[in-house]
């Protein structure tokens, strides 16, 4: 496998005092999710992405009454990065047959501990989930109510005695990433739950969605929105 390539950042960055806009048009709208912030609400937990651009939309385009919002994917907590929301019901019902039929590139950073063997690797793991521990437990050969969970790395650079990787994510299972770098040695700085050694404030991991690619579900031109991580 060869690297996974360069990409560009082809909209502007938009900071309001609620969210921070990287992509939107009549149909759909990105934004950047801080470490410690649910997507959607849950109780006893901050206030959610959802929830903020909800409060933007309604804000921004005066809008009176509720504000249609759909909430395409999700990251977890811990996770920064690209977040994609549906502002019409056409666009979440495509978007939602796009991520199911993989027709999105999905990218993210990690900083991981150690260095992996290879420069460049495909990973296939097959996941368990423990909802009672919330983890997931990620297997070299196919268990009972297992999960297949493949992605791609390439190594960008050494930062010490750690390592920054961009993953291309090829099947979007819960805490893949997470799981399948702790399960070749190398968990992701923070991630306690998965064998790092090391705490971060709001308890965040160092592992950003920083890229998707995908075409537009209404005008088909073919979309880019990037975010760089702050590590």
């Amino acid at each position: 496998m060869g690297s996974l390539g360069k990409v560009s950042h082809s909209h502007a960055i938009k900071n309001t005092l609620l969210v921070t806009i990287l992509f939107e048009d009549n149909h759909l709208i990105a934004v950047a999710k801080k470490a410690g912030q649910p997507v959607q609400p849950e109780e006893g937990k901050p206030t959610a992405l959802e929830d903020l651009v909800k409060a933007y939309i309604k804000e921004s385009k005066q809008k009176p009454g509720a504000v249609f919002l759909g909430v395409i994917h999700r990251l977890d907590m811990p996770v920064t990065g690209v977040v994609l929301f549906a502002k019409t019901s056409k666009a979440l019902v495509r978007m939602n047959k796009l991520f199911q039929e993989r027709g999105v590139d999905k990218r993210y950073t990690a900083l991981v501990h150690g260095t992996p063997q290879q420069k460049n690797a495909k990973l296939t793991h097959y996941l368990v989930r423990d909802d009672s521990k919330r983890i997931s437990k990620a297997y070299v050969k196919e268990v009972p109510h297992s999960q297949k969970a493949e992605l791609e790395y390439t190594i960008l650079e050494k930062q010490g005695a750690n390592t920054k990787l961009e993953i291309k994510l090829l099947t979007g299972r819960k805490h893949q990433i997470r799981a399948q770098l702790s399960a070749i040695g190398h968990p992701i700085v923070g991630d306690v739950k998965y064998k790092s050694t090391v705490v971060l404030a709001n308890q965040a991991i160092l592992l950003c969605a920083t890229y998707l690619s995908f075409k537009h579900p209404v005008t088909s031109e073919q979309i880019q929105v990037a975010y760089a991580p702050s590590f």
